[in-house]
């Protein structure tokens, strides 16, 4: 569990734009009207929407409390569940994920669940961040937090897997992995880095009066711009996505 303490109104005015780039991952897994499936690290539930809209009966399931309500409101079947000891009375037929895994810590342990909740022949279809993923924005909130005395390493919620380690805990789950991709993807943040930070780093900044906040977020600006900032296009992130397709095999139990 990451304990990013989140707040869906600041997600949805700060990083909206963020959900058109979960997209492709219900595209890989094609879900087909009539399936059920389980929506890992569902948020608010707004993707969650368009798999229900396709005909499919879904189940969310996020550690955040204030997501799932805010799903909930939105109409879908909601739970807050924590994804690393995932536990489940029922059967589905796939899993979806996106831009949750590297949240959490303990990936095998995720895997093994996601095992446990597919029938044989079920799918899992997830994106998540990758090896590099954000390394330029990291560094710039590393350099800030060592200024001010803190360990990064204990405040840092991200474990982004390399494309090897991924799909070796897939395989040796016994998973049979039939698609898997690293993809450098820069990606315009619309609202500007600061909006990013203020929906993204409150675990880092835990602690912090709203002065320092502000400081913080201006010293990883500084430090970013030369890399991340150009007068033409505004700001990006130095995105780079981790995104698979692993099906459990018929004869698995």
């Amino acid at each position: 569990m990451s304990n990013q303490n989140w707040i869906p109104e600041e997600y949805n005015s700060k990083a909206d734009y963020l959900y058109e780039l979960g997209r492709p991952v219900i595209e890989l897994l094609d879900p087909k009207a009539g399936e059920k499936i389980l929506d890992l690290g569902c948020g608010n539930g707004i993707l969650t929407k368009e798999l229900i809209a396709k005909g499919c009966e879904v189940i969310g399931i996020d550690e955040s409390p204030a997501m799932v309500e805010a799903a909930r409101a939105n109409g879908i079947d909601a739970r807050v569940h924590d994804a690393e000891h995932l536990h489940i009375d029922q059967k589905f037929d796939a899993v979806i994920s996106n831009s949750a895994l590297h949240w959490m810590a303990d990936q095998y342990g995720v895997v093994r669940g996601v095992w446990r909740a597919l029938k044989p022949g079920g799918r899992f279809a997830a994106e998540c961040g990758g090896e590099g993923c954000i390394r330029i924005i990291r560094e710039g909130m590393k350099i800030a937090l060592i200024k001010r005395g803190l360990d990064y390493k204990a405040r840092n919620p991200w474990k982004y897997p390399e494309l090897g380690t991924i799909s070796d805990i897939l395989e040796n789950q016994g998973f049979k992995v039939s698609y898997i991709a690293r993809l450098d993807r820069p990606t315009p943040l619309v609202k500007g880095l600061r909006a990013w930070l203020e929906v993204f780093s409150n675990y880092h900044t835990a602690g912090f009066s709203e002065a320092d906040k502000i400081h913080f977020y201006k010293e990883v600006e500084d430090y970013c711009r030369p890399f991340l900032y150009t007068e033409e296009n505004g700001w990006f992130a130095d995105y780079v996505r981790l995104r698979f397709l692993a099906v459990k095999p018929a004869d698995a139990e």
